[in-house]
């Protein structure tokens, strides 16, 4: 989840990112990875490119001990496509970690090193994030005392932008990734939610997580998916109505998790209900 908001920042907001990461707000666009040949690359790396350059990004929350062979692995590839391009390859993590793997900016194998970048974002000055718009959606896990403080600064800013579209899709990427230090319902508090249901980005996460859950056959998890999405929508249900939605089919649960993205009360479900009987 938390990668898909980076890359749709990162895609929606590409000048604002190469200002940041490469110093001038160059004109990105993306690169398919199934460009590069070989096996295919993960779905959640990140590359962009201008006529000069190709700046290759990957977000994470966890350490992982094989990304400087990835890295390497990543650059040849690149290397090979696109020989004459500067290859600007990033490793941002999101969340504080003491693992020595958080640091590692470089893979070495005999004769063989490699070098890439690694940003903490814990250890950014917050106000890096709060000059751009398509940055403030980072601000909360930058280096601050109080993320509080910089989530309400954030939304602050999001919500003199003009543009409600921009403003939705900022405002739902602040939410979830803010996720990350803060309790949800403090989020909720400073953040609209109306305001944030209408983003692409929100919806496309909460389809996707059913979606997933349903096609992996995974019932019990779809189910508790699709009731956590109600009581959000709906407020706390009634064991009536709950006992009526776990006993939908899978069918009717995918329909509903579709459905839900309307429902403005618990009427609308009642009434959704009441059609699958009929």
């Amino acid at each position: 989840m938390f990668d898909a908001v980076c890359k749709f920042l990162v895609e929606t907001f590409s000048e604002d990112f190469a200002r940041w990461l490469l110093g001038e707000a160059v004109s990105l666009t993306e690169l398919s990875p199934s460009e590069l040949l070989l096996e295919p690359i993960r779905a959640d790396v990140l590359l962009l490119q201008s006529e000069q350059r190709v700046l290759h990004l990957e977000f994470q929350t966890q350490s992982d001990p094989t990304m400087p062979f990835r890295m390497l692995d990543y650059w040849v590839r690149l290397h090979r496509r696109l020989p004459g391009r500067d290859i600007r390859q990033v490793v941002i993590y999101l969340l504080p970690s003491t693992s020595q793997w958080v640091y590692q900016a470089t893979f070495e194998q005999g004769s063989t090193r490699h070098r890439f970048e690694v940003i903490r974002l814990w250890e950014q000055p917050t106000e890096t994030f709060l000059t751009s718009p398509g940055l403030l959606p980072l601000a909360p896990l930058s280096r601050a005392e109080n993320p509080e403080a910089i989530l309400r600064q954030a939304a602050e800013q999001i919500d003199e932008i003009p543009d409600r579209t921009t403003q939705s899709n900022l405002s739902a990427s602040t939410a979830i990734l803010a996720g990350l230090v803060l309790e949800k319902g403090l989020i909720q508090q400073i953040l609209r939610r109306e305001l944030m249901q209408e983003s692409v980005i929100y919806q496309d996460i909460l389809e996707e997580g059913l979606r997933e859950g349903l096609q992996q056959g995974l019932r019990q998890e779809a189910m508790s998916f699709v009731l956590r999405l109600l009581n959000r929508r709906c407020g706390n249900l009634p064991i009536e109505l709950i006992t009526q939605i776990q006993s939908l089919s899978v069918e009717q649960l995918e329909a509903l998790g579709e459905a839900i993205l309307d429902f403005e009360t618990q009427n609308d479900l009642e009434q959704w209900l009441a059609e699958q009987e009929g």
